[in-house]
């Protein structure tokens, strides 16, 4: 009697794959660390935040030895934690494989919820001024002086000033993308310069941006992207791409900082330029050249970014809220001053 040939069943495609595959391990355990290191970093920039401010000052009993004394207690507490989480995750891997990193998700998510808080942000305010050190310190400083010159300014003229200036923001965002400039401190040096009323000055100036004697460098650089041989003032758009390009240059030359970055183009290469006289008086930041300022306007970084924070108000709620009503000041400083971070 003839048999049959049997034909194998087939089986299903991830049959032979194990349950618990090593890309999957690597890609739950990826997944726990990183909900346990965003924690970790979170709790710990709120506790030394809450350490610095608590124990603020210069006094060796006072302040210096009791945030030691904090920062070591933090460390133990720290390694105490990572121990009881090694215990807790053995039990909860015999329950469930995946049960540790949806905890620490869990975790991850609280920390979230916790890092918008009023609370949290006061907290890094204190650290940045802790790790930021002296420059974090004038940084904080200046800004205040930004935030106070807001509250003394006339919204009512700002107001009208932006509706003004509708007809050069395509410009000022194209010539902010090319060269890599805050679109909004580049308004606010429109407004510095001109109140965005375009027009000739009688010490020179030309144009949006009362351009007077733009480094070489930007007018050739300014040429190139708006692919002309000449450049002309009177154009808004060459005014700006100039505007632009001159920014980005002084940024460039003082490494970035945008206090001596907007006194550079205010300046100009006169008297040798911003870094001829930084150089002559040893000063290393905008603190301490503004001594040396007599004759020259020492106040433009504050008004350019009191601009540049009016707009940023007006541009992303509609509106220019009164700094001293209500919350505002609060709501404001959070906003925070472009450029600044």
């Amino acid at each position: 009697m003839a048999t049959k040939k049997r034909t194998p069943a087939r089986r299903p495609l991830l049959r032979n794959l194990p349950a618990h595959a090593p890309w999957r391990q690597a890609l739950i355990l990826g997944l726990e660390v990183a909900a346990l290191t965003g924690t970790a970093l979170i709790l710990v920039i709120a506790a030394l935040g809450r350490a610095a401010e608590r124990f603020a000052g210069t006094g060796l009993v006072s302040s210096l030895l009791p945030f030691a004394a904090m920062v070591l207690a933090l460390a133990l507490l720290t390694t105490v934690a990572l121990k009881s989480w090694r215990l807790c995750r053995a039990r909860l891997l015999m329950l469930k494989p995946f049960l540790p990193a949806l905890v620490a998700c869990a975790l991850a998510a609280w920390a979230g919820w916790f890092a918008v808080q009023e609370t949290f942000h006061r907290q890094l305010g204190n650290f940045r001024t802790l790790v930021g050190g002296t420059a974090e310190a004038e940084r904080t400083t200046i800004a205040h002086q930004v935030f106070a010159a807001y509250r003394r300014a006339d919204l009512a003229q700002y107001q009208l000033m932006w509706e003004r200036a509708r007809t050069f923001l395509p410009f000022i965002e194209e010539a902010a993308k090319v060269y890599g400039v805050d679109g909004d401190v580049l308004v606010g040096v429109g407004a510095a310069e001109s109140s965005f009323r375009p027009r000739d000055s009688k010490d020179g100036g030309r144009g949006l941006f009362q351009i007077t004697a733009p480094p070489k460098v930007a007018m050739a650089q300014a040429r190139k992207h708006l692919d002309t041989a000449t450049v002309d003032l009177r154009d808004h758009r060459h005014n700006t791409f100039v505007a632009a390009a001159t920014l980005s240059h002084y940024l460039a030359e003082m490494k970035g900082d945008l206090f001596l970055g907007l006194l550079a183009y205010n300046i100009g290469p006169r008297n040798g330029g911003l870094q001829s006289i930084m150089t002559q008086y040893h000063a290393r930041d905008f603190v301490t050249i503004q001594p040396y300022l007599q004759h020259l306007p020492r106040d433009y970084p504050v008004r350019v970014l009191t601009a540049a924070l009016a707009y940023r108000l007006w541009r992303t709620e509609g509106k220019l809220p009164k700094y001293e009503e209500g919350s505002n000041a609060v709501h404001i400083q959070r906003v925070g001053i472009p450029g600044l971070g």
